[in-house]
C-alpha cells in the first residue's frame, strides 16, 4: 500500500488527470500529502497538500502574490478572459485588492446579511413547493443551483427576467480557471466574458440613472463608492460584478449539492440531523470541509523561499490544494468521516488571511437554509440513481443528482 501510494505520488500530473481522479481525487491527495506534500509538477509549479503550509501561503502575501498577469499572459493570450480574470478581487494584491474588497464588505455586513434571512427562507421553500407538486427532483437543476443565482442577483438588484443567462456564463469563465482549457472552452469563456461586460454595460447605465439602496444593492454600493471619494474605474465595477456573481454562484451551488449527496451517502448522520436539527451550522461547516466546493487556489512566489524544507525560487507558480488540506489528519481527527458535528473544525474551505472569502458568512446563510429546510421537508429523500460530476478538479460539485423523494 506505501509503495502503491509513493508511486500514486510520483505519477501525478495537475495535467493529465484520469476519470478516477475526477470522481475521488482524495486518495491521490493524501498519498502527496503522506510522500511529497511540496511536489513539483513536469510544468514548473508546486502543489501544496499540507494544512499548515498552505496557512503559511495564504498569510504571507509579502511573499506569495495573487496577481494573475504574469501566470495568465501565457495562458489566455490578450483576450476578455485574460482582461477579466487579472482585474478581478480575488486575483489582485494590496492595494487594488484592498480597496474593492472594503466596498462589497460595506454590502456585506452581519446587519445586512441577517436582512436576507426572510427573502431567502421563502426563495428556498417556494422552490420546495414546486418540487413536491412535480413530485421528483433533480437536485441541482430544480434546488441548489436554483438558490445563489437568485441571492446574488438580489444582491444586484438584476430584474428577474434577465437572470437566465447567468449560469451559463458563470459556468463558461469558472470553466477557463482549470487547469487544462481546451481551445472550445476558451472559446464558450471569452464569448461568455464579452456577453457578460454588455448585459452589465446596460444595467450599470440603468443604476446610475435610478439608483438603488446602497446599503442592500451591492451594485449601487461599487457605483458610488465610499463616502472619502474612492471610486472603482468602470473595468474594475464590471468586472468585479462578474466577480461577485460568479463566486456567489458556483461554490454555493456545489456546497448544497455536495452536502445533500453527503447526507444521502452517510445515513447515520442524515439520521442524526433529523433529529438535532440544532446542528445544521457545525454540519454546514463539515460538509464545507469534506467535499471543499473550491478545491485548488493559486499564489506566484515574489521572492526565493522556504516551505515545507523546500527551497522555492522567485516567480514560482503555487497551486495550494484545499481539497487535501482540508483532509489532513494533523489538524482533523479522522478526517474521512463526515462528522455533522465535528468541533474544532478550522477548514480551510474559504481560504483565510487576507483573501478570505468576502461571502462566506452568505454563503453559510444559503447552505443552513437551504439543507434544513430540504431536510425538513423531504426527510426520506434518496439519490435514485448516478450523480452526474462537473468535471472539473478546481470546483468540485455535480452537474446532475437524480433524487427519489419518497
Amino acid at each position: 500500500m506505501n509503495a502503491d501510494a509513493k508511486a500514486l505520488a510520483a505519477s501525478f500530473d495537475l495535467e493529465k488527470l484520469t476519470p478516477e481522479f475526477y470522481d475521488n481525487p482524495y486518495p491521490t491527495y493524501r498519498a502527496l500529502r503522506e510522500n511529497e506534500p511540496v511536489k513539483r509538477l513536469r510544468n514548473g509549479t508546486v502543489f501544496l497538500t499540507r494544512y499548515d503550509d498552505l496557512v503559511t501561503t495564504y498569510k504571507n502575501t509579502k511573499s506569495f502574490s495573487s496577481d494573475k498577469k504574469r501566470e495568465f499572459a501565457p495562458k489566455y493570450g490578450d483576450t476578455p478572459l485574460y482582461e477579466h480574470h487579472t482585474t478581478s478581487l480575488v486575483f489582485n494584491d494590496p492595494p487594488a485588492h484592498t480597496r474593492v474588497r472594503r466596498l462589497i464588505m460595506g454590502a456585506l455586513s452581519p446587519r445586512a446579511i441577517a436582512g436576507m434571512e426572510g427573502d431567502l427562507i421563502t426563495l428556498v421553500d417556494g422552490l420546495l413547493d414546486a418540487i413536491a407538486a412535480k413530485g421528483t427532483c433533480e437536485l441541482i437543476e430544480d434546488f441548489a443551483a436554483s438558490i445563489p443565482i437568485e441571492v446574488i442577483g438580489n444582491l444586484l438588484d438584476v430584474p428577474h427576467d434577465e437572470r437566465r443567462p447567468l449560469r451559463d456564463w458563470s459556468l463558461a469563465i469558472l470553466g477557463a480557471l482549470e487547469p487544462v482549457v481546451s481551445p472550445e472552452a476558451a472559446t464558450r469563456g471569452n464569448r461568455a466574458v464579452t456577453d457578460f461586460l454588455a448585459y452589465l454595460e446596460t444595467l450599470v447605465a440603468r443604476r446610475r440613472a435610478r439608483p438603488g439602496n446602497p446599503d442592500r444593492d451591492v451594485l449601487t454600493r461599487l457605483i458610488q463608492g465610499e463616502e472619502n471619494g474612492e471610486r472603482l474605474t468602470e473595468k474594475e465595477l464590471l468586472h468585479n460584478c462578474i466577480f461577485l456573481l460568479n463566486a456567489g454562484h458556483e461554490t454555493t451551488t456545489n456546497l448544497i449539492g455536495n452536502g445533500l449527496v453527503a447526507l444521502d451517502r452517510n445515513p447515520d448522520q442524515k439520521q442524526r440531523l433529523i433529529d438535532h436539527p440544532d446542528l445544521i451550522k457545525t454540519a454546514v461547516e463539515e460538509m464545507l470541509r469534506y467535499e471543499s466546493s473550491n478545491q485548488l487556489g493559486n499564489r506566484m512566489t515574489t521572492e526565493k523561499i522556504e516551505l515545507g524544507g523546500v527551497m522555492l525560487e522567485t516567480g514560482t507558480s503555487v497551486t495550494l490544494c484545499i481539497g487535501a488540506a482540508n483532509r489532513d489528519p494533523a489538524q482533523f481527527a479522522d478526517p474521512e468521516r463526515f462528522d455533522i458535528g465535528r468541533t474544532p473544525n478550522r477548514h480551510l474551505a474559504f481560504a483565510t488571511g487576507a483573501h478570505q472569502c468576502a461571502g462566506m458568512a452568505l454563503a453559510r446563510l444559503e447552505g443552513a437554509v437551504a439543507i434544513s429546510r430540504f431536510l425538513a421537508r423531504f426527510p426520506n429523500y434518496a439519490v435514485s440513481g448516478a450523480p452526474v460530476r462537473g468535471g472539473r478538479v478546481r470546483f468540485r460539485g455535480f452537474l446532475s443528482v437524480p433524487c427519489a423523494l419518497r
